[in-house]
């Protein structure tokens, strides 16, 4: 049987005539940029996330760097993040004028380690940038806690992890402000590029919606240097419809992932992941740490079962940030990660059936 990484037709079918409707009225109404569309949703996405605020951008790349950028990040200052990520999180920092900084993993977690990150500030830094990798949030009360007392920004790079909650409080409302990506893998996502920065604060919330417009809040007048980060209003009302089931499609993963855990957990080359206390992990991936990680991949490949690596190849190791000063053996749990990890396919319209042919294809490969 073959098993697909991810398929996103699945779960749209099940929207079908609610997509169809939202879709033909958004085609009809002749607004397609910004408007009350995406307002609405703006709205819905604030309260489901418990924030004030929430603007809607093109992408989740624009809503790290429009965040970054409403925060006063600039030229000369450092921010430190993880290099255990996709490259958006590092692009931001750079587009600023800013230089990312890195600090290593924990390795059960694979989220960015609170004690690094205290070891590497100095006076140049003015902000942190965790990344909610995998769709769980990293040790959000001690990294808050750090940049209190250093008197730093703290911007969420939870692009994976929309749902994902840490003693109750949900990614995207700790700190400065939240950012989110709704590239169609993503928990939540849209028919193309979409973005969210969430916020409690008016002004910094303020600033953002200024900046996604060409820096203008009347036409033809422009306060400051921004940039054209508008969110779709059909992306909008795509989004809308789904997100009252998220909660639901946050539920799936989980089932999925305790399938896995449960069926897996005997193998010694297996490391699984690990939901850190008081955390609700959204599986936005379910990966784990093995032992002949390439020829487990190319195992399943050859059982059409789909797999992926994220990340074979940390950011700080990447020729185009060679410049940056990092070099191997920097971010020594980091660089064992990226050797180890791999992701199993864990959406929510995943049947039983192909759950327990990924787990057969994995027995079979560990027997040998």
């Amino acid at each position: 049987m073959a098993v697909p990484f991810f398929d996103i037709t699945r779960q749209n079918r099940s929207f079908q005539p609610q997509l169809d409707q939202v879709i033909k009225a958004s085609v009809d109404s002749g607004r397609y940029i910004l408007g009350q569309t995406v307002a609405d949703f703006e709205q819905a996405a604030a309260g489901f996330c418990g924030t004030k605020h929430a603007i809607g951008v093109a992408s989740g790349t624009d809503a790290l760097h429009l965040a970054l950028r409403a925060c006063g990040i600039g030229p000369g200052d450092e921010v430190i993040t993880t290099a255990f990520t996709f490259v958006a999180t590092i692009e931001a920092i750079i587009y600023c004028g800013a230089k990312p900084v890195f600090a290593d993993i924990e390795p059960k977690t694979f989220n960015i380690e609170p004690r690094s990150v205290t070891s590497i500030i100095n006076k140049k830094t003015k902000a942190i940038l965790p990344v909610s990798l995998y769709g769980q949030t990293p040790d959000m009360q001690n990294l808050l806690s750090i940049c209190d007392k250093r008197g730093l920004r703290l911007v969420e790079d939870a692009c994976q992890a929309i749902g994902a909650e840490q003693n109750g409080t949900k990614s995207g409302a700790f700190g400065d402000a939240g950012c989110f990506s709704f590239f169609p893998t993503k928990n939540l996502g849209c028919f193309g590029d979409g973005g969210l920065i969430t916020t409690n604060n008016g002004n910094l919330a303020d600033e953002c919606r200024v900046l996604r417009g060409h820096g203008s809040r009347e036409m033809y007048k422009y306060e400051m240097i921004g940039y054209n980060s508008r969110l779709d209003a059909l992306q909008a009302a795509i989004l809308h419809v789904k997100l009252p089931k998220l909660d639901d499609f946050s539920h799936n993963r989980r089932i999925n992932a305790e399938f896995y855990r449960k069926n897996l957990v005997n193998i010694a080359e297996i490391s699984l992941p690990t939901e850190a206390k008081g955390c609700k992990h959204v599986y936005n991936q379910f990966t784990l740490r093995v032992k002949e990680r390439d020829k487990l991949v190319a195992h399943l490949r050859s059982k059409n079962i789909g797999s992926m690596v994220y990340y074979p190849l940390a950011l700080h190791l990447h020729q185009a940030y060679s410049y940056l000063g990092f070099k191997k053996g920097d971010l020594p749990e980091t660089e064992k990660a990226q050797t180890e990890v791999m992701s199993l396919p864990i959406f929510p319209e995943l049947t039983e059936s192909e759950l327990a042919e990924v787990v057969s294809a994995i027995k079979e490969f560990y027997k040998k």
